[in-house]
């Protein structure tokens, strides 16, 4: 069902009045086999970005700032960026509270073919011993291999209310279609895209005077509430699911 301002029929509209969450692990076989070198019972993830990296520094404040590595053994192992100029990068850079945090670039422009970038960066990520991977504004179409290896535990966020609008200009397409409300969702990354299970939704409005612009600065704001919130989700969820001792 769609609730539109005017008819089309070109797209379709998904309405939801709340934040939407799923199991994370109920429908999937997660690969959680990772571990700190460091510290077997620290759980660690690894950001990708690729430009301004706000979802990256959304979670990574959240992190510090809920003081997840001392409440619940999570901590960021690394920020990888597939471009030396993202300026997310540069964000991490300038704040001294996140000097502990690893960040590297592997530039995709260095290899022949997209298999090769993604077994690279497949090699860097595992260093860290992964037990979820976020995409955050990382802009690359991800190989099936790559998607295979961290299945269960690869997770994006995507500026639309899943299913409807997936790909790119979701914000001009929700106004197209003459959608009174639209949002962002986090989801499992699978080889279909943005077909994955939806973790986590939120929704605005659309207003009458809004540009693709407009929208997409409100949709932002609430990406940056959900997406720490279902990082620490994922691992709730994998603790609540372990057999009681």
């Amino acid at each position: 069902m769609c609730l539109r301002s005017k008819p089309v029929s070109r797209e379709r509209c998904v309405f939801s009045t709340t934040v939407r969450k799923c199991g994370v692990l109920a429908a999937t076989n997660c690969n959680l086999a990772g571990v700190s070198r460091d510290n077997p019972s620290v759980k660690n993830i690894v950001i990708l970005i690729s430009g301004a990296g706000s979802n990256m520094a959304a979670i990574v404040e959240a992190a510090y700032q809920q003081r997840w590595r001392e409440r619940f053994e999570i901590q960021i192992a690394a920020v990888i960026s597939n471009k030396a100029h993202a300026a997310g990068l540069a964000w991490l850079l300038s704040h001294s509270e996140f000097a502990d945090i690893p960040t590297q670039v592997l530039e995709h422009t260095q290899f022949e073919s997209r298999e090769d970038f993604d077994q690279a960066l497949l090699k860097r990520i595992d260093v860290h011993a992964p037990n979820l991977v976020v995409l955050a504004g990382f802009m690359r179409i991800l190989t099936p291999a790559f998607v295979a290896h961290y299945s269960g535990r690869l997770i994006n966020i995507h500026p639309s209310l899943l299913p409807a609008f997936t790909g790119l200009n979701t914000h001009q397409r929700a106004i197209d279609a003459g959608c009174q409300f639209a949002g962002a969702t986090v989801h499992q990354v699978t080889p279909e895209l943005d077909h994955g299970q939806i973790l986590a939704q939120a929704v605005v409005p659309v207003l009458a005077s809004d540009t693709a612009e407009d929208l997409a600065a409100r949709v932002l704001t609430q990406e940056h509430l959900i997406y720490p919130e279902a990082v620490l989700d994922f691992f709730r969820l994998q603790e609540a699911s372990r057999p009681a001792k």
